[in-house]
């Protein structure tokens, strides 16, 4: 057995050998873009925080379109929010009326609300979902990597061997509870390496190995527990800061009745205690909702609000606000219309929050429209990309260039405005900026119809779907200049229906509606 079939199939991640507020904690190895972070300087020195809300979270409950209300009535009568009790942002928009914290957030403008996140042809299965999310893949592939594992073979081929070193003394990345992410596996084994023996912190401290027998199977398990060793001394520097960090907010729930908070508040632990970890990673479960829907979000989507919210104030009681920027994702949304049981089946995109002092603040995109009479069927229809959250975060806050993100995402997703002042695009030039999409002409049409659009500059797509999200034909795919433009469909081949065109540049998108007859 080769030794890099070995550590892939034995060894899928590393465990520190203590327990930090009731959570076991789990050190991720060296990402190399963070990585070229830390040697540039304090004007880097970014943290971001993963939240992932597992079970698939139901958009039109957490984020309402107020504008949409009536046909929200004619499809979820029975799970719907009262339309008085929503939490506005604007006259257009609400919030779950659980979700307070997150109205005082965007007030402030910490918030940023992302509308309709997705990926073409979606896929309802929670596992093939999350894969899709952590490895970067399109619906079709399966991707044996993650894509923070791809960038950790490319700049670490060796890894672990050389860590923790002078330069970078802490774990990069650190995820608390749940099972280590899939995206951290690269193509020679799992960039977390787990060991869950008691032991091996008394013989971390003891400099020891454990004896392993002089055979084939004897000396990969002997060159497993030095990489062991060597990450868990990872622990050293993590107990070093939990031990310096203490809560200053008073926005901590006193009971333990929030998972989510109990963990945002070890992360803050740390940063305070001056850990260099620029990625945290956190779980909040529990949004598979069949039945009784209104049960069981409602009361997530308030530990959501108020952990977020606590943290923020935790962060801020420490003045480092601005280093740190967090974002929540599900593995999808569900469906429009709501089951006989009270609850939601799955669906395809969703909205999803990123937060910190540093986010441009606003709604991204425009509120789903909604179906007059929806069936069982009916799916909210993609804005943005997934990988294009992922590739704006990158450059915006962590610095990547264009050349890494391709490397990492296979393709060129285009970046859209998350990240405000020095580090990205400036709130200024994103309020400024504007796209304009006219609806087609002749509609109906067959066989070819025209689509006019007004660009302010950049790179342009223009897409047309079918009504479940996939993909059909790219119009447009390039940089543009200032101006306006107007381009010819050919639906040829296409039988006759209903279909969406999208325009997607740095700014925002706009959808519409096309009908093809024969």
């Amino acid at each position: 057995m080769k030794r890099r079939d070995f550590l892939k199939g034995a060894v899928p991640a590393t465990v520190l050998p203590f327990m930090l507020g009731g959570y076991s904690v789990k050190a991720f190895a060296n990402n190399p873009y963070l990585d070229r972070l830390i040697q540039a300087g304090n004007d880097t020195d970014h943290v971001f925080v993963l939240i992932q809300l597992s079970g698939g979270n139901d958009g039109l409950n957490t984020v309402i379109p107020l504008d949409q209300y009536s046909a929200i009535m004619a499809a979820r009568s029975n799970i719907a929010i009262t339309e008085s009790s929503v939490l506005k942002l604007t006259t257009a928009t609400g919030l779950n009326p659980a979700m307070t914290g997150l109205q005082n957030l965007f007030n402030q403008q910490k918030l940023r609300v992302v509308q309709s996140v997705g990926y073409p042809t979606p896929n309802f299965s929670h596992f093939r979902s999350t894969d899709i999310w952590l490895t970067g893949a399109d619906y079709y592939q399966t991707l044996p990597t993650g894509w923070m594992g791809r960038f950790l073979d490319h700049e670490y081929p060796g890894y672990p061997v050389g860590y923790p070193s002078t330069q970078m003394p802490d774990p990069l990345a650190i995820q608390i509870g749940s099972a280590v992410s899939t995206g951290l596996e690269g193509p020679t084994a799992n960039m977390g390496l787990a060991f869950s023996n008691p032991g091996a912190f008394y013989n971390i401290i003891n400099d020891k190995i454990p004896s392993a027998p002089a055979t084939r199977a004897g000396f990969e398990l002997s060159y497993v527990r030095s990489i062991g060793k060597q990450l868990e001394t990872f622990a050293v520097p993590v107990k070093n800061a939990a031990a310096k960090g203490t809560s200053k907010s008073t926005m901590w729930p006193t009971a333990k009745v929030n998972g989510l908070a109990d963990q945002l508040k070890i992360v803050a632990q740390l940063i305070a205690g001056g850990l260099k970890t620029r990625i945290y990673v956190v779980n909040l479960g529990g949004f598979d909702t069949h039945t009784g829907q209104r049960a069981a979000q409602d009361p997530l989507l308030t530990q959501l609000s108020v952990a977020i919210s606590a943290f923020q104030d935790e962060l801020k009681q420490y003045t480092l606000e601005d280093r740190v920027v967090g974002m929540t994702f599900s593995e999808f949304g569900r469906r429009i219309k709501s089951n006989s049981s009270g609850g939601t089946d799955h669906g395809a995109a969703a909205p999803l929050f990123v937060f910190g002092s540093q986010v441009i603040p606003g709604i991204l995109g425009t509120n789903p429209v909604l179906p007059t009479n929806a069936t069982v069927d009916d799916n909210l229809n993609m804005q943005f990309d997934f990988r294009s959250i992922y590739a704006s975060i990158m450059t915006q806050w962590f610095g990547t260039d264009s050349t890494t993100n391709q490397n990492l995402l296979y393709a060129d997703f285009p970046q859209v405005p998350i990240i405000r002042g020095s580090a990205g695009v400036t709130k200024a030039a994103a309020q400024a900026a504007s796209l304009e999409l006219y609806q087609n002409f002749p509609n109906p049409f067959n066989p070819t119809t025209q689509i006019k659009f007004h660009v302010t500059g950049g790179h342009t797509t223009l897409r047309v779907f079918d009504v479940d999200g996939r993909t059909l034909s790219t119009i447009v795919d390039r940089e543009l200049q200032s101006g306006e433009y107007q381009v010819a469909f050919d639906a040829t081949g296409l039988a006759s229906g209903t279909y969406l065109y999208r325009l997607q540049t740095l700014n925002g998108s706009a959808t519409k509606s096309m009908v093809v007859t024969k």
